[in-house]
């Protein structure tokens, strides 16, 4: 019985180390390898912020090989990408209330699913499976959307998210030579 409470106290212990010391640690040190990026506009009255880690492609084969096909990313590296609106806001035809949101991606050749998630998890991907499984509650899913890829003749090195506006305001991410872009309207009950 001595030597079960006494394994417990060392594993509590460790846990405590890893949980205050470790995660912080392994955080910084991944920021400086995926630097953290923040894009925010203004649009029709919606202040729009996406919070986001940017890896480099560092000579990678990126879609179909470092991020599988048909698999949930994380969009990104490290934490969960967020997005955050002040206004509801129409994602292709589906509403998304005021609130910050995770945002997870199903990347394909030819189309990404792009998903919007009312829980923002501590960590963007298990530790346990090695980096392989996100965090990613589907129960807590509130917007799907799909949308097209867009092949770009000039690599992007560094993953990106911005907000830009041509005939559509959109929100578009770009790494390698992949390119999306999400249409965002204002909702009309707005």
């Amino acid at each position: 019985m001595k030597y079960i409470k006494i394994t417990a106290l060392v594993l509590v212990v460790l846990f405590g180390l890893f949980y205050f010391f470790g995660m912080p640690y392994l955080r910084e040190k991944t920021k400086k390898i995926s630097p953290e990026k923040v894009a925010s506009y203004t649009f029709k009255g919606a202040e729009l912020t996406v919070t986001y880690s940017a890896p480099f492609k560092k000579d990678r084969e990126i879609f179909g090989a470092l991020v599988p096909y048909g698999e949930v990313w994380r969009t990104g590296a490290n934490e969960p990408t967020t997005f955050t609106t002040s206004k509801t806001v129409q994602v292709i035809d589906k509403e998304l209330p005021p609130g910050t949101y995770s945002l997870w991606t199903v990347p394909n050749k030819d189309s990404w699913q792009v998903i919007f998630n009312t829980e923002v998890p501590d960590w963007g991907v298990t530790l346990i499976s090695g980096g392989k499984d996100t965090t990613r509650d589907p129960a807590k899913d509130l917007v799907t959307v799909q949308v097209p890829t867009t092949r770009l003749d000039q690599p992007v090195d560094q993953f990106s998210i911005t907000f830009g506006q041509e005939e559509q305001f959109y929100l578009s991410m770009a790494w390698d030579t992949t390119k999306i872009n999400v249409p965002i309207s204002i909702s009309p009950n707005e």
